[in-house]
């Protein structure tokens, strides 16, 4: 484990509601399920705890990072649509931000051995210029999510949304 994992993994169990952790054998079976491995930062994540909400408890909570019985597919998640035209099939959905976005993991790529994750803003989902990536891994956007106070990080103060 990384120094900044262990550092917000211990954040995460001391300030927020972090989940019972997952098991090696729901990790596997995880995998099996949805046809891809977790990248380090995940895999270190879901063993410490499976999801976690952030913030506050739901309901309301700014940020609940899913556990992995309800990771899905993006476009499922957001349009309850498993079709190529509502999304590529290798994003799939990690953290619920409320209203019906979410942050998505593109697991059809990596940076470092690490997946990026993206803005998954329902009105606008999959357009890659309304829907672009907010950070190069897990650990990085678990970081700026912890540090928001409980805002979208990624979004501008200014903007319509």
């Amino acid at each position: 484990m990384t120094p900044l994992m262990s550092r917000l993994l211990e954040e995460v169990s001391r300030a927020h509601f972090p989940y019972l952790p997952a098991t090696p054998g729901e990790i596997e079976e995880f995998e099996r399920r949805v046809g891809w491995r977790l990248d380090p930062d995940l895999r270190t994540f879901y063993l410490h705890c499976n999801g976690a909400e952030l913030f506050k408890q739901r309901p309301g909570c700014p940020y609940r990072i899913l556990p992995l019985a309800e990771i899905i597919r993006a476009r499922v998640a957001i349009f309850d649509e498993d079709d190529d035209s509502w999304g590529p099939a290798s994003v799939f959905a990690l953290c619920y931000v409320q209203d019906g976005d979410y942050v998505v993991v593109d697991v059809g790529r990596q940076e470092n051995g690490r997946y990026p994750l993206i803005d998954g803003w329902h009105e606008a989902w999959p357009d890659p210029k309304q829907c672009g990536q907010i950070a190069h891994s897990f650990s990085e956007f678990l970081e700026a999510a912890l540090r928001s106070k409980g805002r979208q990080f990624w979004l501008k103060r200014d903007a319509a949304r």
